[in-house]
């Protein structure tokens, strides 16, 4: 009697175990913190910056990253704020300001869906348009998503003569 109790109790934690969803928040929460960092480094007049014609400004690929947030979310079941189209997103928010706004509003928006993921749902497929995948690796787009345009943000950057801000001090 008493084994079967702790294997009932070891099996109720391990599917509370949270560690794969808290983990995969805490790397898109760092990387969504340097582009938001990125993101208030750039002077309002490069926002409109655009390494070549037919490419995103500035501005357009913040806004992409936040659309992409919800999009993504969408996918799997969580509808964005009432407030936001995300299909818009790039072509409605101007300013430096209100482009942060989005950003940040999108950031907290993913990184909340992020850890209502169920572990035992994790293996279950989703559609994404792009690609069919599970709920998992769903949440790992998020994360290589952000840091594939981090990485576009800081070449954008540093072709503006902006230092990263987190490299800076060094």
């Amino acid at each position: 009697m008493l084994s079967l109790l702790c294997v009932t109790t070891f099996n109720s934690f391990a599917q509370e175990d949270m560690t794969v969803q808290n983990s995969i928040q805490g790397m898109v929460g760092f990387v969504q913190g340097q582009v938001v960092q990125l993101a208030e480094a750039f002077d309002e007049s490069q926002y409109d910056w655009r390494p070549a014609e037919g490419v995103r400004s500035v501005r357009e690929s913040l806004l992409h990253i936040a659309s992409a947030n919800y999009f993504l979310a969408s996918k799997m079941g969580y509808a964005p704020p009432e407030d936001v189209d995300f299909m818009t997103m790039e072509a409605k928010i101007t300013g430096k300001d209100n482009v942060i706004a989005a950003l940040k509003k999108s950031n907290a928006f993913i990184l909340d869906k992020i850890t209502q993921e169920e572990t035992t749902k994790l293996g279950e497929e989703v559609d994404f348009g792009f690609m069919k995948m599970n709920r998992l690796s769903g949440l790992l787009v998020v994360l290589d998503h952000n840091g594939e345009h981090k990485g576009q943000l800081i070449a954008y950057a540093r072709s503006n003569g902006v230092t990263p801000p987190w490299s800076a001090a060094q």
